[in-house]
């Protein structure tokens, strides 16, 4: 059993237990604001949505970059609205690879919580399984669970000046060599960094497998001895490449800023190609 991920038929054995875990909905794309309303529209029984902008960030700017992370106070308050006790298990989920709810995975890890999973496949496989779905709101009891911060590795942008680490660009290749960008400042990568998109952790919507997650990030420089920092636009689809790093064996600290807040110092320099 993955420490990182779950699949639909161990979930629907823990739901079960003594013990079920708080489930939690974490649909997100960017440029679309539609997730309440798809969950609405059908979610797992007992999930609970969770607003990625509001909830899972503090509030964006040039400074601290589009999803800063929240404070753990206002983290466990929305925990404890979601329902999450002390010591309870999460099992986080969207319709998108895990590519959204890694960003709940991490900041449950980064704020305390110990066990927390991935379902593999998301909303798709619950689906392909013929398990069946909720629709309308799930009203949760409130929760108990106590966060502290500090339970995963985070950077800032100083640390990342020059770092010795090694530094991957979780964003896809056409975004990393400039070619395109939609919605940051500058075109471009920080200096130095490895492009290793994050969709190529995939399969068919569900993670590779360990040994092949292993071979594809020791291709890509890592050797367990290296420090590794992630990033991304914002700090979203990075996590997502750390869930995939600690299902191959490794360990990588997060660059919250990413290259939202990079690209928005005139003072940092960038790269493109």
């Amino acid at each position: 059993m993955s420490n990182t991920l779950i699949t639909v038929d161990e979930l629907a054995e823990a739901m079960l237990s003594s013990r079920p875990p708080a489930v939690l909905d974490v649909r997100w794309q960017l440029g679309r604001d539609d997730g309440a309303q798809q969950y609405r529209e059908g979610h797992l029984p007992g999930s609970v949505y969770v607003d990625l902008d509001t909830e899972l960030a503090a509030p964006g700017s040039p400074e601290r970059g589009r999803h800063p992370l929240p404070d753990v106070a206002d983290l466990q308050a929305a925990a404890r609205r979601w329902g999450v006790d002390a010591l309870a298990p999460v099992v986080v989920y969207d319709d998108n690879g895990g590519m959204s709810a890694a960003r709940a995975w991490w900041l449950l890890r980064w704020g305390g919580v110990a066990d927390v999973k991935i379902l593999d496949g998301g909303l798709d496989a619950w689906r392909e399984a013929g398990m069946r779905l909720s629709k309308g709101d799930a009203k949760p009891r409130t929760g108990t669970v106590v966060l502290t911060g500090g339970g995963l590795p985070a950077v800032d942008i100083d640390d990342v000046t020059g770092t010795d680490a090694l530094l991957l660009d979780a964003r896809a290749a056409e975004r990393f060599r400039g070619d395109v960008e939609p919605i940051d400042p500058r075109p471009g990568h920080i200096p130095g960094a490895t492009n290793a998109p994050t969709a190529d952790n995939l399969v068919d919507g569900r993670f590779r497998t360990a040994d092949e997650l292993r071979s594809r990030f020791t291709d890509l420089g890592v050797d367990g001895h290296r420090d590794v920092i992630v990033y991304c636009g914002s700090g979203v689809t990075a996590a997502h490449q750390i869930a995939a790093l600690e299902h191959a064996g490794f360990r990588a600290a997060l660059y919250p800023g990413s290259y939202s807040q990079w690209s928005s110092d005139p003072e940092r320099d960038v790269e493109v190609g």
